[in-house]
């Protein structure tokens, strides 16, 4: 039924040209209605709070105050003064390393979704300014930030695969980082190589794409600062930072029963819509008022980044009304049930089983954390049925990291989102984003056996 509901979805796209929005939305009811579900719970299942206002609620103000953060940086000239200095520090040659370099430190504390909101203007500008196409660049900074989201806490998937292991979130986010270097620098610069020899229609220059708009050229002395288009483009990472550090070295990671005045306050500034709120007032004030631009051009800008994150915020909603049906209908249970499973079995081999739980249930259901989440339930049987120690719990909970990553396609929001900031067809997105996902996945895993084999 899934393979159908996705054919039916690339036909309706590709072959009658039909709104990206309307055909997941359509695609989400079919599917309800094949997999013999109660005609009166599909609205809330494509709708409700398992579909579309799940993720419309979570990532509303984040997708549409970071446009705007990005369009007012933008206008100002501060992407300019970022790409123009990148250039001369690093060079072209070495264009790739420090992106892949920024958008994995930002990728440490900041959700895939915040971070390519943010990061996607100043990319864009770099790749203008260097003269090569946005995913020559763009592979790389995906490539930290997917990395991150999937290995490292504070990340939400990790972090809560970890809890429900009772991993040690510390030895976690060492072990994660060895990982995800890996994975970020094989599915960045080596894996764009690779990709620009099998898709390279993808690899077209454009100086304008819709969801992000032109990228003019300016006289740097009439330019913000360099430090502070910086400081305000990545604003909402030094609460999360600040969040991390406090968390991990004062509550070891955990959320206390009963947290005290300063954890609900940096707690309520990390979280990602209070940050991004705080940024976007930061903006208007060193993109706008100090650089002498009035209220109704900064509105301008301000009406600019909202009109193209608007778009993408709704397919992303469609994608979120496919993954409810999805989980509304028991079908990652059902997944988890075939693989309920106990007896003894080798560090390996749980390293492996669990890695294949989190895959099977990532390619069903799309949603990373819920792939993530539900296969720790199927994993601790196995562990509860073998000893194991500290090490074998981190490395089991990045296994389950890396399988929550592998083959996105279109019931994944990132799907969606890639293919619009990009500017690319279906078929390039698959060609592109669903293998750089795949080769995080499968490198994740080589690696964590590797490391199973020598430490445990």
């Amino acid at each position: 039924m899934l393979i159908l509901s996705i054919l039916l979805l690339l036909v309706l796209i590709t072959k009658f040209k039909l709104n990206t929005f309307v055909s997941l939305v359509i695609t989400a009811i079919v599917l309800a209605l094949l997999l013999g579900m109660n005609p009166s719970k599909i609205p809330n299942a494509v709708l409700g709070n398992q579909g579309m206002g799940n993720i419309l609620g979570s990532n509303a103000v984040i997708f549409i105050f970071g446009g705007m953060i990005g369009r007012l940086v933008a206008d100002a000239g501060g992407s300019y003064r970022i790409a123009k200095t990148l250039i001369a520090w690093f060079g072209l040659k070495r264009l790739q390393w420090a992106v892949l370099l920024a958008s994995f430190i930002i990728g440490i504390s900041m959700i895939f979704g915040v971070g390519m909101v943010l990061l996607i203007p100043i990319v864009f500008a770099v790749a203008i300014e260097a003269g090569v196409p946005l995913l020559y660049l763009g592979i790389s900074m995906t490539a930290a930030l997917s990395s991150a989201q999937g290995f490292l806490p504070p990340q939400p998937a990790p972090t809560a695969v970890a809890s429900q292991l009772n991993a040690n979130i510390g030895l976690m986010l060492l072990v994660g980082l060895f990982v995800s270097v890996i994975t970020a620098v094989v599915a960045g610069p080596v894996f764009t190589k690779l990709a620009q020899k099998y898709a390279p229609d993808a690899f077209q220059f454009k100086e304008h794409i819709e969801a992000v708009g032109d990228v003019k050229e300016y006289d740097l002395d009439k330019t913000p600062s360099f430090g502070l288009s910086v400081l305000t483009s990545v604003f909402p990472l030094i609460f999360m930072i600040i969040a991390t550090i406090y968390k991990l070295v004062v509550t070891g990671g955990k959320t206390p029963k009963n947290p005290d005045a300063v954890y609900q306050v940096i707690d309520f500034l990390a979280n990602p819509a209070i940050a991004m709120t705080i940024s976007l007032i930061l903006a208007i004030f060193t993109m706008g008022l100090m650089q002498k631009r009035d209220m109704k051009t900064v509105g301008a800008s301000l009406n600019e980044g909202m009109n193209a994150v608007s778009g993408i915020l709704l397919i992303v909603g469609g994608g979120g009304a496919l993954r409810g049906v999805l989980v509304t209908s028991g079908m990652s249970d059902k997944i988890a049930d075939l693989f309920q499973s106990s007896g003894s079995m080798s560090p390996i081999a749980i390293v492996f089983f669990a890695w294949a739980v989190a895959s099977l249930l990532r390619i069903a259901v799309g949603s990373a954390t819920v792939a993530g989440i539900t296969a720790v339930g199927v994993v601790n049987g196995i562990l509860l049925a073998n000893p194991h120690g500290d090490m074998l719990l981190v490395l089991v909970a990045l296994a389950i990291g890396a399988g929550s990553l592998i083959a996105s396609h279109v019931n994944d929001a990132g799907f969606w989102i890639f293919k619009e900031f990009f500017d690319l067809s279906v078929k390039q997105t698959f060609q592109i984003w669903t293998v750089l996902e795949t080769v995080i996945s499968v490198t994740g895993l080589i690696v964590i056996l590797i490391l199973t084999a020598v430490l445990v």
